[in-house]
């Protein structure tokens, strides 16, 4: 892992996207704050951001910020207290032949090769099939963050790559993409299992899983990972699974004051 030097003192500047269309819920528009671009951001930042919701993609750090809907939660999972349940222990069975090792960014024609035979076949249609080197470096990785590719293997045969962000006191899992043919083991889950497992033997304390947006079916399984917390109203807080998370924040009335 890098060594972060210190932030010092200096202010960020925030900047909010026009509205566009929610890739998770359809009819919504989504709107997202990134940190300042041109600015020199670096892991110490990142680990300050973190904390309130941020995540990185590619070289920029961002959260979610649309005016009427909180459905995009951010969550974590406690590392130490972790148990898998029954699935996913069945699923940590199944894999018992899969080798798991960090390795640095650097671009491998063969973990790009798995990334567009992942895309074409689990996200045809959405825009990304067919990326250029450019667009795959540019999207997993950054000159500032403190990145590993988690490689799976199983009989020496590729199976996934899990981007892995380090922080000084927890992983961020940032991307994980697998050989389509090879859904049946579950390596996204897997993955996860994973990250965790490699959190807990480097004495970090969380594993950000990014957010979990309760009314889209495709990001249910970031709640299976507990104990859980989720992020509400700055405080992050145990997840309680008999609560409903699907809040939808009234639009304020045209009369009313703004703070």
């Amino acid at each position: 892992m890098k060594q972060d030097d210190s932030a010092g003192e200096r202010t960020l500047k925030f900047y909010a996207t026009a509205p566009r269309p929610c890739a998770y819920l359809e009819g919504r528009n989504a709107v997202s704050v990134f940190a300042d671009p041109d600015a020199s951001l670096s892991s110490a930042i990142y680990h300050q951001l973190a904390p309130l919701g941020f995540r990185r993609s590619g070289k920029d750090l961002y959260t979610p910020s649309c005016p009427h809907c909180r459905q995009c939660i951010p969550v974590r999972v406690r590392v130490r207290d972790f148990r898998r349940s029954r699935n996913q222990q069945r699923v940590w069975r199944r894999n018992r032949n899969v080798t798991c090792t960090p390795l640095d960014t650097r671009f491998r024609k063969e973990h790009f090769d798995l990334y567009r035979r992942y895309l074409s076949a689990r996200h045809a249609g959405g825009g990304m099939e067919n990326p250029a080197p450019a667009d795959y470096t540019g999207f997993l990785t950054s000159g500032w963050s403190d990145t590993l590719f988690l490689e799976f293997r199983a009989g020496g045969e590729l199976l996934a790559i899990a981007v892995t962000d380090c922080l000084p006191d927890a992983l961020s899992a940032v991307y994980t993409f697998f050989d389509p043919a090879q859904a049946a083991r579950s390596p996204g889950t897997l993955a996860i299992l994973s990250q965790i497992d490699t959190a807990r033997q480097l004495g970090l304390e969380w594993l950000y899983l990014g957010y979990w947006i309760p009314e889209c079916r495709k990001m249910a399984y970031k709640s299976r990972f507990r104990p859980l917390q989720v992020l509400r109203d700055g405080e992050w807080r145990d997840f309680d699974p008999g609560r409903d998370y699907s809040e939808h924040p009234a639009a304020p009335s045209p009369s009313s004051p703004m703070g």
